[in-house]
């Protein structure tokens, strides 16, 4: 991700729920936190983290 941030490209972290794992969205969101704090050196959230479906879904733009 570092990678792709540092060329200047958008990243979108996706995470994908699997039966029973439905009821555990909250986990889902500190994952993407924690991911959102380690980037935040190079890159800002352009999409906070949102469900579509079975999938948990935020964006990060470099800075």
């Amino acid at each position: 991700m570092r990678r792709f941030l540092d060329e200047g490209d958008k990243v979108k972290v996706t995470l994908r729920f699997r039966g029973r794992e439905m009821a555990h969205q909250d986990l889902g969101i500190v994952v993407l936190e924690r991911m959102r704090n380690e980037l935040s050196d190079m890159g800002k959230v352009e999409q906070l983290p949102k469900m579509e479906g079975r999938q948990m879904i935020m964006v990060i733009a470099p800075k």
